[in-house]
């Protein structure tokens, strides 16, 4: 494509309603989990069956919330139950891989919070056993499945933006230092990378595919997980990725893909529903999009759980939007950054202890 679009594409599979329907049980309700429940049965006609956790209080007073009629605090008895078709895990990121594991075991498909797991061997893992089992298996990267996100596929697919040199994207917040919280305990996976993180790396993913090279730099918090991180990949075709993750500050969480003949922004924030631009070079002409759907913030996590229901009555066992390899190659660069970032510190410490000692030693 060599002019700029008279118009932007429309985005595809953005019903709701209508479609494959699925029984779906919960493992470990919790926050996130409320807000799937929720937009599921508000937004969709896919229906929750069964919900387990380790506490029956917790498990019985989700169900109630929910009209879920099975209630449970063993993950066992959920997985165990034929009326159950797939899984949505909802646990800590340090749960994910056991979980996973068990319900693939028991011959469940299976939607996994993002990230997948805290590492790309454990995902792995979790790959493996699911194609081993012929189940489906999926992580829940909502964004990929936002009508946006197909708009900017179909563009990038026209080459609407010819050849793409630059993607940048960030996500932080300011989250109170608690080092028993579940994003400062390196026990359970906390970090700035791994949950706020995988957002932009999985962005620059979408556009670029995996890196060829990481570049990473940060701060460390006082448990040891990364607190905040830049980084910088390096993708073929010389096209580099611009990324930042924060628990120390609020950030704008934008979104953009430069290129050639243009650019695209997508609003804040970028990985919920929002809006896209498309730019033609000096700001000569734009196309823009908004979501009127009426489905925003995490409602927005409806659309993941439509997909994984299309996909499975089609009989596939992963997604063509968003691969099991790809999942595996995020969690790649996320190891790779987080090595660095520990690094980094590792060193900024040897060298003040070492000044230091010197200093003493001059008294």
């Amino acid at each position: 494509m060599d002019r700029f679009p008279t118009t932007l594409p429309t985005p595809r599979f953005v019903k709701t309603t209508g479609g494959s329907l699925l029984r779906w049980g919960i493992l470990a309700p919790g926050e996130i989990a409320a807000a799937f429940a929720h937009t599921l049965h508000t937004n969709t006609d896919q229906r929750i069956v069964a919900v387990a956790s380790r506490s029956k209080d917790r498990a019985v007073a989700f169900g109630r919330d929910f009209g879920i009629s099975k209630s449970s605090d063993s993950y066992e008895q959920l997985l165990g139950d034929d009326n159950v078709d797939i899984v949505y895990i909802a646990a800590p990121h340090s749960e994910h891989r056991k979980l996973a594991l068990m319900a693939i075991s028991a011959a469940k498909h299976v939607l996994v919070e993002k990230p997948i797991t805290v590492t790309a061997d454990e995902a792995r893992d979790v790959v493996h056993a699911a194609r081993r089992g012929g189940v489906f298996a999926m992580e829940a990267m909502w964004t990929r499945y936002l009508p946006q996100t197909d708009i900017v596929r179909q563009l990038l697919a026209d080459g609407a933006i010819g050849e793409v040199s630059l993607v940048t994207a960030d996500l932080g917040f300011a989250c109170p230092y608690n080092a028993d919280a579940r994003w400062w305990n390196p026990s359970l996976g906390g970090g700035a990378l791994l949950d706020l993180g995988v957002y932009p790396i999985s962005f620059a993913s979408f556009v670029l595919g995996a890196p060829t090279t990481v570049i990473g730099a940060g701060i460390t918090a006082a448990s040891g997980v990364d607190a905040q991180a830049s980084l910088i990949l390096d993708s073929p075709n010389n096209a580099q990725a611009l990324l930042n993750a924060s628990l120390l500050s609020e950030t704008p969480a934008v979104a953009s893909i430069s290129g050639r003949l243009g650019h695209i922004t997508i609003d804040s924030p970028f990985m919920m529903p929002s809006a896209i631009t498309l730019h033609a070079p000096g700001g000569k002409a734009k196309l823009r999009w908004e979501d009127a759907s009426g489905i925003y913030g995490r409602d927005g996590l409806c659309y993941q759980a439509v997909a994984a229901a299309r996909y499975i009555r089609e009989g596939l066992t992963e997604s063509p939007w968003h691969s099991l390899d790809e999942t595996v190659a995020v969690m790649e660069t996320i190891d790779d950054a987080r090595r660095q970032v520990a690094a980094q510190a590792a060193g900024v410490r040897a060298a003040a202890k070492s000044k230091r000692a010197l200093a003493e030693a001059e008294n």
